[in-house]
């Protein structure tokens, strides 16, 4: 018997929908969201008896704003919820100003009662800031990393696409929600019916939780040289202690005037230079996602003193990160 007849046997006999209970943020991520709920839309349709049911809720309990500045109803507030339930936060833009006190104590509760909780996009934030993701692996949209490693150091972060560590699930955000469902469908009623939707969403290549979410680095930086490569992996896995260029040519059978000429022909800039960028990129990411000081956002990112780091940020960014963070603050005031 394939698995669709033996899913079709059993819920003839009474077997209960799945219900996803959407927790809508406000700035969440449009694409993540429906991606998801699309997934379970179209295993709906390809059985008579619903799989999966779904609410929309949030605080307030009357409309979320999305990442397109649409809005969208919601069913009810943040509610009490049953212990079969599965919770899934989207999140988006703006992810520290929209976890309130009230959604952290309301997860905080909801865990208690043994509640499945995922995040989509940014979500894994609140989930984190809740302790719910301590001792447990996770990941979270590559752009907010830097920041949430910094913040929350119990957590075992993933570069993956999605993560599901017991009943804690996370995605990276953008169509890594399509491969998180179809995990999620596939356990639940078999992988027929996964790759079914998979097809009906024209989705080739489904990832799983080794895959990364980020382009590989000869694809980013549009060179495939493999050197080069393997030079800039090291830089970007060696931010906060920065290794200087004579070591970096040496791990790679180079000499320095080699690594020189090839980062010049190849972007247009010295291994220093360029290491610098990906340095103040950091830091301009700590600064604008956390509460760090501008003298520890400094040192995590490799500046001895905060006047060096100053002069640098403000020559590369045309800024000073005092600025640049009083900056963020009044954008998100407004």
């Amino acid at each position: 018997m394939s698995q669709l007849k033996r899913l079709s046997a059993s819920l003839e006999n009474g077997a209960k929908p799945r219900r996803f209970i959407f927790v809508l943020l406000d700035n969440f991520t449009l694409l993540s969201f429906a991606s998801a709920l699309d997934c379970l839309r179209l295993a709906n349709r390809h059985t008579d008896t619903p799989l999966y049911e779904w609410h929309l809720i949030g605080e307030g309990g009357e409309t979320a704003k999305c990442s397109t500045d649409t809005e969208f109803s919601l069913q009810s507030d943040l509610i009490d919820l049953h212990r079969d339930d599965t919770v899934i936060l989207c999140g988006g833009l703006d992810i520290l100003n929209v976890t309130s006190k009230r959604l952290l104590n309301w997860l905080r509760r909801e865990a208690r009662k043994g509640v499945r909780i995922g995040g989509l996009c940014t979500a894994a934030y609140p989930m984190a800031k809740a302790g719910l993701l301590d001792g447990k692996r996770a990941t979270i949209h590559w752009e907010n990393q830097d920041s949430f490693s910094e913040e929350f150091p119990e957590v075992e972060l993933s570069k993956s696409v999605f993560v599901i560590d017991g009943n804690r699930m996370t995605t990276a955000g953008g169509t890594s929600s399509i491969d998180m469902f179809l995990q999620i469908i596939a356990n639940d009623h078999g992988e027929e019916l996964a790759n079914w939707v998979a097809d009906q969403q024209i989705y080739s290549s489904i990832r799983t939780d080794q895959d990364t979410q980020r382009l590989s680095v000869p694809t980013r930086i549009g060179v495939r040289h493999p050197k080069l490569s393997q030079v800039i992996q090291m830089m970007e896995a060696n931010i906060e202690e920065p290794i200087s260029p004579s070591i970096l040519a040496k791990d790679v059978g180079m000499s320095t005037r080699q690594l020189e000429r090839l980062f010049r022909r190849y972007l247009n800039r010295s291994p220093k230079r360029y290491y610098m960028e990906l340095r103040l990129q950091k830091a301009r990411n700590l600064l604008m996602q956390t509460d760090m000081s501008v003298i520890n956002v400094a040192l995590a990112c490799g500046f001895a003193s905060p006047s060096h780091f100053s002069k640098c940020y403000r020559a590369h960014y045309d800024t000073t990160p005092y600025r640049e963070r009083g900056t963020q603050a009044a954008r998100l005031s407004i």
